[in-house]
């Protein structure tokens, strides 16, 4: 029997799941995906506190809501990790959360009807996918601007870091943006939790974030940020699960807003996609992506499930970086983090004893992380450069991968045309271009 670095041969199970999901084809380990996938998890478990908020402002139940949004996470994070294969976590969307409740519920006239219309956006998206239009459109853009969507992504998700730290003060008097103030206390902890954490990475030490998460939450309770929670609601999900109502949706006068939360849901996607597997290094010489129509197609599906369990849209997250940053290289990582979070249905208060302050500087090492891919960007060809420096700063200064997507795609169109190098274009790049300049001009009204 031949010796292995443990001193012990792998169990039948073990190597089931190893040839399963081609753990050690792709250079990781069991032990890699399982603590990529509690980095992942506790990265984007805020969902679990925000997303019920954000809706209950829509007028779904606030408790039900919790319990709905871990259901349908951990159900297409099941999914995504058992039949994509891929290391990318699934949950309720930020931004397309606000959407729903904010904009599609008051049109609508209902909570049930624009869940209506996040099933259609999930069902629309999906027959986009089966008919091969979407990853079309993901492989005809050109490789500088998947890199400059990944380092664009980074920045964003460092910038969500920043703010929910409170180290970057947003709507402050006379300017965007201003610095926090470290005599508030949870900007104090997140702050000593960015050190914590940098150390922790600057060492390579294993879990880093995880660590830095640990220790940071540890350090809130010593300056009472964060406690243990009072009570345990029994989970249920009866009041908003399958109270979807589709017919409701399929209203003329709601086309330009489904059409606003398909764009943001199909680019949002395609970016996030992109940049998690250039960051896992899991695309080919070309630098697409293997396998990539099972990816959106559980994407697409997710949607649908999201508004079906009365959870908004759940998409693709970019936290799961953090995962890939552990070294999580395959889907049994995302089918890890989707138990987590069906366990989470029983404990969801426990969800809140982790608090912003102790996320925030995972998020911003994350983002360190992630910027390196500007390194592999010609900046040569300013055709190609100046649109991907658009893609770069649009992505986290709007808060929104979608439009800094179209701005970017619009720009290099726009600059290839005009410089007579319009061959250079694929014609889907144009049609995407002159979609992403509709959906600005009347969609995003």
């Amino acid at each position: 029997m031949p010796s292995h670095p443990n001193g012990a041969p792998p169990t039948s199970a073990m190597a089931s799941l190893d040839t399963y999901f081609e753990i050690s084809k792709r250079g990781s380990t069991l032990g890699r995906e399982v603590r990529g996938a509690v980095a992942t998890f506790l990265t984007m478990g805020y969902i679990l506190l925000v997303n019920p908020q954000i809706l209950h402002g829509g007028g779904v139940p606030l408790n039900v809501a919790t319990v709905a949004t871990a259901t349908a996470a951990g159900i297409c994070c099941i999914l995504m990790g058992f039949i994509a294969n891929f290391p990318i976590a699934l949950a309720s969307g930020m931004g397309l959360n606000a959407v729903v409740a904010f904009q599609v519920v008051p049109a609508a006239g209902s909570w049930q009807a624009a869940m209506g219309l996040v099933v259609l956006d999930g069902l629309l998206t999906l027959v986009l996918v089966m008919a091969g239009l979407r990853e079309a459109v993901m492989n005809a853009i050109p490789r500088d601007l998947r890199l400059a969507i990944g380092a664009g992504i980074g920045l964003f998700i460092a910038f969500i870091g920043l703010v929910n730290a409170k180290l970057v003060v947003i709507g402050i008097p006379a300017a965007p943006v201003g610095p926090g103030d470290l005599r508030d206390k949870a900007t104090l902890v997140a702050a000593i939790g960015v050190l914590i954490t940098a150390v922790l990475v600057a060492h390579r030490v294993k879990g880093a974030l995880i660590l830095g998460i640990l220790l940071t939450t540890a350090i809130g309770f010593f300056f009472r940020i964060t406690k243990w929670p009072s009570e345990f609601p029994r989970p249920t999900i009866a009041a908003v699960a399958f109270h979807a109502n589709v017919l409701g949706a399929l209203r003329w006068d709601l086309m330009p807003l489904l059409f606003a939360v398909i764009m943001v849901d199909f680019f949002d996607t395609l970016g996030t996609a992109s940049a998690i597997a250039e960051e896992a290094k899991l695309v080919d010489e070309r630098g697409r992506i293997p396998g990539v129509r099972r990816i959106l197609i559980i994407d697409s599906l997710s949607a649908a499930i999201g508004g079906t369990l009365g959870a908004s849209s759940v998409t693709c997250y970019i936290e799961s970086a953090a995962g890939v940053a552990e070294g999580a290289r395959t889907g049994l990582h995302t089918v890890v983090v989707g138990v987590l979070f069906l366990l989470s249905i029983v404990a969801a208060p426990i969800a809140g004893i982790v608090p912003a302050a102790a996320t925030a500087p995972a998020l911003i090492l994350v983002g360190f992380l992630m910027i390196s891919q500007i390194a592999r960007i010609d900046f040569e060809d300013l055709t190609t450069a100046i649109p991907a420096f658009l893609v770069l700063i649009v992505i986290p200064v709007t808060y929104s991968i979608a439009h800094g997507i179209g701005y970017g795609f619009i720009a290099y169109s726009v600059i290839k045309l005009l410089s007579g190098r319009w061959r250079d274009v694929h014609v889907l790049m144009y049609v995407s271009s002159a979609a992403f300049a509709a959906y600005f001009i009347w969609g995003s009204a």
